[in-house]
C-alpha cells in the first residue's frame, strides 16, 4: 500500500484519515435522526451539522491515533494492519498533528452552529467527544492502552452519538434513542475487537494493554459474539413496542453469524478482511435499523 502513496501526497492524507472507518460516524447520526423522526420530526439542518461534526471528529481521532501510536511504538515493522502514515514515513508527526487540530477545529465550528440550534448542552457533548478522541491514544492515560477502548467506542459511537443526534433535533433524548444506541455501539465496538484481536501479540510487546490483550484470544472472541448477540436481541425487544418494522436488522443476522464464526477461526493478517466486513455489517445493520425505526 505504501508504494501507491507518495510522502506528503493527497493519497497519504486519505490513508491517514481512514475512510473505511467513517461509517462508524455516519450510522449513529442516521439512527439518531430516525429516533428524532419517531419523536416528532427531523430538523435537517441540525442532522446535517451533526453528521459533519461526527465525521470530522472521527477523522481527527484517526489522525490522533496515527501519530500517537507511532510515537509510542505501537506501529512497528511487524504491524499486521493497514499502513499508518506516520510510521511509514508518508507524513510527518508534525503534519498529522496539524491535520488533527484542523479536523477538531472544523468540528468545533459545526458544534457552534449546533449550540445555536439546540442550546448549550451541545458544548459538553462536543468537548467530551474531542477530548475522548485525543485521549484514546494520547495524553497521560491513553484509554486504548489501558483496556478502556471498547468502553469508549460503545459509549461515544453508540449512546453519545445516537442520543446526541436525537437531542439536537427534538431537544430531548427519548427512551427509544437510548435503546436504539446499544446495537450501534455494540457493532462499532465489534470492529475494534477484530482490530485488537489481530494486533494482540504486537500490542502486548509494546505495552498496549487492550481488552483483547487482557482477556486473551478466547475472551476477545467471546466479546465479539456477545456484542453481536446484543445487536440482534435489541430489535426483538423494540418490536414488542413498535411493531414488526423494528425486526428489519435481523435480515443481516446471517452475515453476523458467518463473521463471528470466521473471526473465531482466523488470526493475524487473515483478520483484516473480516475487520472490513464487520464495518460493512455495521453499515448494513445501520441502514436497516434506521429504516425500521422510521417506518415503525
Amino acid at each position: 500500500m505504501t508504494a501507491l502513496a507518495l510522502p506528503g501526497s493527497a493519497r497519504a492524507w486519505v490513508m491517514a484519515c481512514r475512510p473505511a472507518t467513517l461509517g462508524a460516524a455516519v450510522v449513529p447520526v442516521a439512527v439518531g435522526s430516525a429516533c428524532a423522526h419517531a419523536a416528532g420530526g427531523v430538523r435537517w439542518a441540525a442532522a446535517l451539522c451533526a453528521l459533519a461534526g461526527a465525521l470530522l471528529i472521527q477523522i481527527g481521532t484517526n489522525l490522533a491515533n496515527d501519530v500517537f501510536d507511532a510515537e509510542k511504538g505501537a506501529d512497528g515493522a511487524d504491524r499486521l494492519g493497514p499502513t499508518r502514515a506516520v510510521a511509514a514515513g508518508l507524513l510527518s508527526a508534525r503534519q498529522v498533528r496539524a491535520g488533527m487540530m484542523a479536523a477538531f477545529a472544523a468540528a468545533t465550528l459545526c458544534g457552534a452552529l449546533l449550540v445555536w440550534l439546540a442550546g448549550p448542552l451541545v458544548v459538553a457533548i462536543g468537548v467530551a467527544s474531542i477530548l475522548a478522541g485525543i485521549g484514546y491514544t494520547g495524553g497521560p492515560y491513553p484509554l486504548g492502552y489501558h483496556g478502556l477502548g471498547d468502553l469508549f467506542v460503545l459509549a461515544f459511537f453508540g449512546f453519545v452519538a445516537v442520543c446526541g443526534t436525537t437531542f439536537v433535533q427534538v431537544g430531548a433524548v427519548s427512551g427509544l434513542a437510548i435503546v436504539a444506541a446499544l446495537p450501534v455501539g455494540a457493532l462499532a465496538t465489534a470492529i475494534l475487537v477484530v482490530n485488537n484481536l489481530r494486533d494482540r501479540e504486537g500490542d502486548a510487546r509494546c505495552g498496549k494493554r487492550t481488552l483483547a490483550v487482557r482477556l486473551g484470544r478466547r475472551g476477545a472472541i467471546a466479546e465479539y459474539w456477545l456484542l453481536l448477540a446484543a445487536a440482534y436481541v435489541v430489535p426483538l425487544l423494540v418490536a414488542l413496542e413498535r411493531g414488526p418494522w423494528a425486526l428489519l436488522p435481523l435480515a443481516s443476522a446471517p452475515l453476523g453469524v458467518w463473521l463471528a464464526r470466521r473471526v473465531a477461526r482466523e488470526s493475524g493478517a487473515a483478520l483484516n478482511p473480516l475487520l472490513v466486513r464487520t464495518a460493512k455489517l455495521l453499515l448494513l445493520y445501520g441502514a436497516l435499523w434506521t429504516a425500521g425505526i422510521a417506518a415503525g
